[in-house]
């Protein structure tokens, strides 16, 4: 295993970390200089972020910068109440391919999708395995794009507490059988992103671990399980203030074959983007040292 200790030049910070500085949103074009300031080699954008500030823009700003990607955020979100919703969905994730080839990202990270709708409160439908149908479906069409421009795709697999609203692929093992169903040839173009956050609790995850392999893993992503959690989706814990096993998973992750980023993505409402973004990224560097 890689020996993280003496620099951080295998840390990756997802821009989610610090798009909130003091309770205040911050501009991409500013967390990015943030970074430079750091050392830090790589990213992983939203792209909301992005638009806000313009991708040419970024584009040149990174490369004034020497900084790359170890991801972008993000496509997926397939499913849909009619033909015309999963249309533009389709539609919207080629935009998002276009994106991340203009910014060299090594992937896009797929957050699928759900029941449609549900994140309003108002399912179009609850039927999931529809929704899982949608997803594969989605997934193959944007696959068809991505191979024409050469943009891989990395399915992340998120916690079931999400299944209803955000992504109804829960496990490792669902990615990867939709990843061996639909690139059965292993050709690097169709992965998966692996955020511990999502599938620490996995009785399975080191077998899976093994089964995707180097080709199937596009992503890690890293943050920490909090005790007590006081939202689910925005009380993720910092690197070692937590239960996650982080020496252990990215021992199988890199046993598998991975040899990129560890990308730190933290949704904190109630506390580090409540901090600055000099103290956030500052103690993402000595976590990524200390415990990653």
């Amino acid at each position: 295993m890689r020996d993280f200790s003496s620099n951080h030049d295998w840390l990756s910070i997802n821009t989610a970390t610090v798009r909130k500085q003091s309770g205040a949103e911050v501009p991409l074009d500013r967390i990015i200089d943030q970074c430079a300031e750091r050392g830090i080699r790589a990213i992983s954008p939203w792209r909301d972020q992005v638009a806000a500030v313009g991708l040419d823009q970024i584009a040149r700003q990174l490369k004034a910068h020497d900084i790359g990607l170890s991801g972008y955020c993000r496509g997926g979100f397939f499913p849909a109440a009619d033909v015309a919703g999963l249309k533009a969905a389709l539609d919207d994730n080629r935009r998002a391919i276009d994106e991340a080839k203009t910014l060299n990202a090594p992937c896009v990270v797929l957050v699928v999708g759900a029941l449609p709708g549900a994140l309003e409160g108002k399912p179009a439908y609850t039927d999931i395995a529809r929704a899982r149908g949608e997803v594969r479906d989605g997934i193959a069409a944007a696959l068809e794009y991505a191979r024409e421009v050469g943009m891989p795709l990395a399915i992340e697999p998120l916690h079931p507490m999400q299944a209803a609203d955000r992504a109804c692929i829960n496990t490792l093992e669902h990615a990867l059988d939709l990843c061996d169903e639909l690139d059965a040839a292993r050709s690097g173009m169709l992965g998966v992103a692996l955020d511990v956050y999502h599938v620490w609790w996995d009785p399975k995850l080191q077998q899976q671990i093994a089964r995707a392999g180097r080709e199937r893993l596009l992503a890690y992503h890293v943050c920490d399980w909090r005790l007590p959690t006081r939202d689910l989706l925005s009380d993720r814990g910092m690197m070692g203030d937590g239960v996650i096993e982080l020496r252990k998973i990215r021992g199988w992750v890199e046993a598998a074959g991975f040899a990129g980023f560890s990308e730190v993505e933290i949704f904190s409402n109630l506390d580090w983007w409540q901090r600055t973004g000099s103290e956030t990224l500052d103690v993402c560097i000595e976590r990524h040292r200390s415990v990653v």
